[in-house]
């Protein structure tokens, strides 16, 4: 009882402590579903028709079409430039498949085994055609090879790790052909199904028809807007607030954009700089002159330009490089040479200069032994074997080898980073052996008996050892230029600030409107995904920090000016407003030419109130006719002329583009084209298709497709 009575006595304190402990167990938990739910929003790359699209799924499939490319173009590494557009093209891709399979599943469109089994059969799929499984003798894919490839992969798995994973390279690669070969037969078949939707008729033809042939000649009689100053326009606020409302649809934007003012300072080599260079340059210059092996000096350059030491042909060398081989002698060596498109600067002495063999058929024999006079022993008795007449393959194949003949190209070796002295020699002799003879080539490992069995293409190869040499800031030229924009940007944090200094300091500010944020970069500057990032989550009229970017030569700051959100831009948006006012006085100065010309009857009545008289012939209703008077073409007027009988003079004046008009027709007629009812019934079915192949706009914009991608990558 007691205890009751004290457990009772610090009731209200109990009450307390115990609310405050449920309270915390369930913040905690509501925090940790917060974190939950940012942690899952952070790894979003973006939303189609309401489904998440999480980051490392859409990595997955930037993997797998990456590999795609990898392989059917032979590369190993993509540049940025192609990886960004590998990631444009997978996102698209992704969303027009989502887009695509949603309104398919909604009218219950499929493809079918058998239907994508009916065009593995027909193998005339241009996607059929890039993968390994193309008969050489048809040029068509072979569904039989496939199957025979599917059936080794299954036993390859077992073998060794080397084959098994290029069995499963092929293996991933067959599976993106028939994950895309089902999309893609699937939207056919809605695009097929969209299209039976249009259909045209004889009257449609025959209006077409008629659109076409019926031409007229007319006397034009035109009153260029520009034959009035602006001044003398008055426009109003309600003027334009009327104006914005009639055409506000033409305002609208699907995604939220942002517009910016920044200064982009680009660090260039000083004159200290090239001083330093051109010193180094020379030094390397006269060492080329007097060594009779420039490899270790090419080396010790930093040349982008590999020396090999082998004749190659002009494509092994950047263009402005070959532009020159021609032109010098051999044993010379130049002077420097500034490339400014790829800004480097280039010296080359060119070594040798020789007729030699774009394309060589040969065979070979690889000949070992326990020890290397075992293997020179060996070599040297097949040698003579051959010598004495002996047939080539027969000796090949007692060596465990084919011999068969192989052609080699130079552009298979020419442009190899490096070249080690066996291979040099190796290749050497293929050059210069001559057809049909043999060659006992002594290497580190061995020895390779070869014979030259053909020769063509003979063309100018050269040995040249080139220094190109990338013209660098150094590091305190950077420094330098980093210290000043970082005092401009800390001395001037307004926008005003900045526009109002920048010039002193030799800086500009620049601008740029709507930057998307599916854009890889911030004004087209390299390496800007920080400040990209940072863009999408900044304020109005706030500053960035300084961004280091491009290819590290590049400093940036960024000022958030404008956020242009999803739907109509307002009046106020300045591109908008200038876009109305242009609008509103064209129109009120079409009004002042009307009132001019109001009562006018004829050519010459035109002509008196200041109109500019000239002749057009064969204007149809399907074309708009050009006016040379305003430079404009004019829809209206075609319109009009159509709706005007042959003598008459127009009813009204016509508004168009560049100015008002009156018109007299002179003559009507149709051209001598045969009607074909079916041609134009087609012809008027195709233009109808083009309009709605518009429909993945459409569907897009009602898909509510968000990308983030630029969080990411």
């Amino acid at each position: 009882m007691a205890v009751l009575g004290k457990i009772r006595s610090k009731g209200v304190i109990l009450i307390c402590v115990i609310g405050f402990a449920l309270f915390a167990f369930i913040a905690e938990e509501f925090f940790r579903s917060c974190d939950a739910a940012s942690n899952e929003r952070r790894a979003q790359v973006g939303e189609v028709l309401g489904d998440k699209v999480n980051v490392q799924d859409y990595q997955k499939l930037v993997d797998e079409y990456t590999n795609v490319i990898r392989m059917t173009q032979g590369r190993d590494n993509l540049t940025d430039e192609e990886l960004n557009q590998v990631k444009d093209v997978v996102w698209n891709t992704f969303v027009q498949n989502e887009i695509i399979g949603h309104e398919a599943e909604k009218l219950g469109l499929t493809v079918t085994d058998k239907e994508l089994q009916n065009v593995l059969t027909a193998g005339t799929n241009p996607m059929l055609l890039q993968t390994p499984f193309v008969n050489r003798q048809t040029g068509r894919f072979d569904a039989n090879l496939l199957k025979q490839f599917l059936a080794e992969y299954k036993q390859a798995q077992a073998a060794n790790p080397q084959m098994a994973d290029q069995y499963r390279n092929i293996y991933n690669f067959w599976t993106f052909v028939e994950k895309s070969l089902r999309q893609q037969l699937l939207a056919q078949k809605y695009q097929v199904l969209l299209a039976n939707c249009m259909i045209s008729n004889p009257v449609s033809a025959k209006m077409a028809y008629n659109d076409e042939n019926q031409e007229s000649n007319i006397q034009l009689v035109s009153f260029a807007y520009s034959s009035i100053n602006d001044n003398k326009v008055k426009i109003s606020d309600s003027d334009l607030q009327a104006k914005y409302d009639e055409l506000k649809a033409r305002f609208k934007q699907p995604e939220e954009t942002r517009s910016i003012k920044y200064v982009d300072f680009q660090v260039v080599p000083s004159q200290a700089d090239r001083t330093a260079l051109n010193k180094t340059v020379n030094d390397y210059i006269k060492a080329l002159r007097d060594t009779a092996d420039p490899s270790g000096i090419i080396r010790k350059s930093g040349s982008t330009v590999a020396y090999l030491g082998i004749p190659q042909t002009k494509a092994a060398f950047p263009g402005d490089i070959a532009a020159r081989l021609d032109s010098m002698a051999v044993g010379t060596t130049s002077t420097p040479v500034e490339n400014k498109i790829d800004n480097t600067i280039n010296v080359i002495k060119l070594i040798s200069k020789t007729q030699l063999p774009d394309s060589i058929q040969f065979r070979s024999i690889q000949v070992g032994g326990a020890t290397a006079d075992e293997a020179v022993k060996r070599a040297d008795s097949i040698y003579t074997a051959l010598q004495a007449g002996a047939d080539f393959e027969a000796l090949a194949k007692k060596y465990g080898q084919t011999g068969e003949k192989t052609w080699i190209t130079s552009s298979q070796y020419q442009n190899a980073p490096s070249i080690d002295n066996d291979m040099k020699a190796y290749i050497q002799s293929l050059n210069t052996v001559g057809v049909n003879e043999t060659k006992n080539i002594k290497l580190t490992q061995g020895n390779i008996i070869l014979q030259v069995t053909d020769r063509r293409a003979m063309t100018n190869k050269y040995v040249a050892a080139v220094i190109k040499k990338p013209i660098e800031f150094s590091k305190d030229t950077y420094s330098a230029a980093y210290n000043k924009f970082s005092q401009f940007v800390s001395e001037n944090q307004t926008l005003e600030a900045m526009q109002k200094n920048a010039s002193k300091y030799g800086f500009t500010v620049r601008e740029r409107a709507d930057i998307r944020n599916s854009e890889h970069y911030v004004a087209g500057i390299s390496d800007t995904r920080e400040a990209m990032k940072w863009l999408f989550g900044a304020k109005e009229n706030e500053i960035s920090p300084l961004y280091e970017c491009g290819e590290n030569d590049h400093l940036l700051v960024v000022v958030l000016t404008k956020i242009n959100k999803e739907g109509y831009r307002s009046l106020d948006d300045e591109n908008v407003k200038n876009y109305v006012r242009s609008e509103v006085l064209r129109d009120k100065k079409a009004e002042m030419l009307m009132a001019q010309v109001n009562g006018v009857k004829d050519i010459a009545g035109a002509k008196a109130k200041g109109g500019k008289v000239s002749t057009v012939n064969q204007v149809t209703f399907a074309a708009p006719v050009f006016v040379q008077a305003t430079g404009m073409s004019e829809p209206a007027l075609s319109g009009a002329v159509a709706a005007t009988a042959k003598g008459k003079f127009c009813s009204h004046a016509v508004k168009g583009n560049g100015g008002v008009y009156m018109f007299q027709v002179t003559d009507k007629k149709m051209r001598s084209v045969k009607f074909d009812e079916k041609t134009y019934e087609q012809r008027k079915r195709q233009k109808l298709l083009q309009y709605a192949g518009n429909f993945m706009q459409e569907l897009y914009l009602k898909a509510d497709v968000k990308d983030n991608r630029y969080m990411f990558f």
